[in-house]
């Protein structure tokens, strides 16, 4: 079935439009982009194989890609699935995630990682890519296949969830990568110096008696990395960066040539450490909630475009788990349904960033990242299209949520800015009520 989307804006940073466009899509891919009001001939867009989709008032973008999330499967599906995953992550916009390797068993290995992709495929939803761990069993000891896994197709290999304190095996990982011309993608986190602690280390948090976690935890290994990146030439994505100086590194490794890109999540430029109401730990993520100041400088960061990527960090976990205390409860909050309207209402409303800074973190820069053919509505590529109404103003409602985890600060929030239509390989995968036939 062909689909001609009308009257939308269309964002579309590789090919730098941003304007009213229709856009055809035919056999899976986009097939005619054509500026509105033109005296082009237009396409025929007759007869009954042509669904006719009114974008009025919407953005219509390359679909979006998430480079942090965390799918659970296999090991830990009371928590998520590949599915349920993949159907949150349609229902908020992405058509492209990318799954963390901090699985049971670890994903340290090419059959492991055909499992997921296979399962995805059989669902036949959205792009589910497995990225491999760095080390066997994550535990920091000895290098994982990471040639296996990279031939099964993981696009990046990362031990998100902690860092790899070896040095020398680090920098033995970044020149597999480089030769295998993959990304690693790096949790900055240097546990030797967590001691403990659940949330920022402030004076705040301090008075409730919770252990703190200082910015220098994620500092010491943000320089580490860019030394080892700047060394073997291998390219490295910083994530979920949520410190002033995590900024203040990244903006002078690019101005020294060092091969780095960084991502900040909508928690880190939402929330603060002051925003946690007590003791609830749907706002213990990790790396914590941090000071205005380190908000400020995420925020200038992405207007700037030093922060390349908007990634959501998405990780379930049960509501019995998420109802201890903040000192024994897991780190970790979903994102893959709010990612959308927490960039609108804090980032594009208040002109932090344009419209078109929006379509480049979230699909162009993330595709750029990966090195696939993403993020892009040229004509003759594949048809990955999400198509956002920025002026809907509601509450977000956990319990509308479609992945398994409910774990969110911001069940209650009123925001702006809801996916109204997921395209997938020119497949409508997703469609809110006033988009359906």
């Amino acid at each position: 079935m062909d689909i001609l989307i009308k009257g939308g804006r269309l964002l579309d940073p590789v090919n730098e439009r941003d304007g009213l466009y229709d856009l055809w899509i035919r056999d899976g891919k986009i097939w005619k982009v054509k500026e509105q009001n033109t005296d082009k001939e237009e396409p025929d867009a007759s007869g009954e194989d042509c669904r006719v989709v009114d974008a009025s008032g919407c953005y219509v973008m390359p679909g979006l890609i998430d480079l942090h999330v965390h799918l659970r499967d296999p090991g830990f599906t009371y928590k998520e699935t590949v599915d349920t995953g993949a159907e949150a992550a349609a229902h908020g916009g992405f058509t492209t995630i990318v799954a963390m390797p901090n699985t049971k068993p670890v994903m340290d290995e090419g059959h492991r990682v055909s499992y997921v992709h296979n399962k995805a495929k059989m669902l036949g939803l959205i792009n589910v890519l497995q990225a491999g761990a760095v080390t066997k069993g994550m535990r920091g000891e000895e290098l994982s296949d990471i040639e296996s896994m990279v031939k099964a197709g993981s696009p990046a290999i990362s031990e998100d969830g902690k860092s790899v304190m070896n040095s020398g095996l680090y920098r033995k990982a970044m020149k597999i990568a480089k030769s295998l011309n993959i990304p690693v993608l790096a949790h900055c986190e240097d546990i030797n110096m967590v001691e403990g602690g659940v949330v920022n280390a402030d004076k705040d948090m301090a008075a409730k008696g919770w252990k703190g976690i200082t910015n220098a935890v994620e500092d010491v290994i943000v320089a580490r990395d860019i030394l080892l990146a700047k060394e073997t030439g291998a390219r490295l994505h910083l994530c979920h960066c949520s410190t002033k100086d995590s900024v203040r590194m990244v903006k002078a490794a690019k101005l020294d040539g060092v091969d780095v890109s960084a991502e900040v999540c909508p928690h880190h430029f939402t929330l603060t450490s002051a925003d946690i109401p007590g003791n609830d730990a749907n706002y213990k993520m990790n790396p914590p909630l941090r000071t205005k100041e380190d908000v400020e400088a995420l925020k200038q960061g992405l207007h700037d475009n030093i922060m390349d990527v908007i990634a959501t960090d998405h990780a379930p976990h049960s509501e019995e788990e998420k109802l201890r205390t903040m000192q024994n409860a897991p780190f970790g909050i979903v994102g893959l349904e709010t990612a959308v309207p927490l960039t609108i209402s804090e980032l594009v409303r208040p002109g932090v960033i344009t419209p078109l800074q929006m379509a480049a973190k979230m699909s162009t820069n993330p595709a750029r990242i990966l090195g696939i053919d993403k993020g892009n509505l040229a004509e003759g590529k594949i048809a990955d299209v999400t198509i956002i109404d920025p002026e809907v103003e509601y509450t977000i409602d956990k319990n509308k949520f479609r992945s398994m985890g409910k774990n969110t600060p911001f069940h209650g929030r009123k925001v702006f800015g809801e996916v109204e239509m997921t395209i997938c390989g020119g497949k409508i995968v997703y469609a809110a009520d006033r988009m359906k036939q």
